[in-house]
């Protein structure tokens, strides 16, 4: 984690969110939203959304437009003139915007320059401006997939690329370099940074976009419909799913503590299977459809397990005071209401 030979190691500086300034890049986003939410009721000054909307959309902020403290900023990543004049002034910066893997699976080159380049962007105007924190949304998926993903995930596991879909590894690789870009601005130019590494993020506000998070709508989708949900082989592939109100927290938490130049899990309580995802989603519906068992499309991106593993969060429980609240029943249930009153 910290540099030993860094001349800015010790002056790690903390940043309450109560009378602070944010930008939230990419921030019309499920976590956005959510972040957005938390931060202006725990006191922001002001709380700035920078999206280009390409995926992003201004009604996942709508709740939260009489609001005088929020703003909203349509620029892109890609551009560092409009990234170094949104963040004058700006005391943190949370940095979201990425392409995930179904959309690098389609775009490859540009899922590489957003998630490189963009990020880059980012950490540069953060220094230029001297923002005091910068709070980066990593992933789970700096670990790999496939078979070497067994037992605890710790924040010092290599990375797994033997049999994963080459989307899925193209997205892992994107997040260790942002990781690492992040620790050669803090090492070099003394941007204070906290990596966080997001499971499969679910939640109110939910898309489309998210390889494992398809798992809980397109089943909802299809119970709601009356149809038989739809299992992937015998089920028993383990998945990791986190809040999005769980996510927001750990946030806030990331720019509070005490803490730099680390990464850290940032997982729900436990570990889920495929079949589990199902069952519990068509309880909670309302629904007594016993699921279909099919075989794994060809040519379709899936994020497979190697085996049974969870993620280990105690390094987040130690350096920002973090752990989830929000279990999948309560989770689903929530999305269930939302994605309900949402079609009325």
């Amino acid at each position: 984690m910290s540099t030993s030979n860094n001349p800015h190691a010790g002056k790690r500086r903390s940043l309450s969110i109560e009378g602070h300034r944010f930008l939230i890049v990419g921030g019309a986003s499920l976590v956005g939203s959510a972040s957005a939410e938390l931060l202006l009721r725990q006191g922001a000054a002001e709380v700035t959304i920078l999206d280009n909307f390409f995926q992003g959309s201004a009604e996942n902020v709508e709740h939260l437009s009489g609001d005088k403290r929020l703003k909203t900023v349509r620029a892109d990543v890609m551009r560092l003139a409009q990234l170094i004049e949104a963040t004058r002034g700006v005391d943190g910066v949370l940095h979201l915007a990425a392409v995930m893997s179904l959309t690098m699976d389609r775009d490859p080159w540009m899922g590489l320059d957003v998630n490189i380049r963009g990020t880059q962007n980012v950490i540069e105007a953060c220094c230029v401006n001297d923002v005091k924190k910068l709070v980066f949304a990593s992933s789970t998926a700096v670990y790999g997939y496939g078979p070497g993903i067994v037992g605890d995930l710790v924040e010092t596991m290599p990375f797994h690329s033997v049999g994963a879909p080459t989307a899925a590894t193209l997205y892992g690789a994107t997040k260790i370099v942002g990781e690492q870009l992040c620790r050669a601005a803090y090492a070099k130019r003394g941007l204070d940074y906290v990596a966080l590494r997001y499971a499969t993020v679910y939640g109110e506000r939910q898309h489309y976009r998210a390889a494992n998070a398809l798992y809980i709508v397109e089943t909802h989708d299809r119970v709601r419909a009356g149809l038989r949900p739809r299992v992937i082989g015998d089920g028993s592939e383990t998945k990791h799913f986190v809040h999005v109100s769980d996510v927001a927290r750990a946030n806030a938490a990331a720019f509070a503590a005490d803490a730099s130049d680390v990464a850290v899990n940032i997982s729900g309580p436990r570990p889920v299977t495929t079949l589990e995802i199902v069952r519990l989603v068509t309880a909670l519906a309302g629904k007594d459809l016993q699921p279909e068992h099919i075989d794994p499309e060809a040519g379709k991106v899936r994020l497979t397990s190697g085996g049974p593993w969870q993620l280990d969060h105690s390094l987040a429980e130690r350096v920002i005071g973090w752990r989830p609240e929000v279990d999948m029943r309560d989770g689903i249930a929530r999305l269930i209401a939302w994605r309900d009153a949402a079609a009325k």
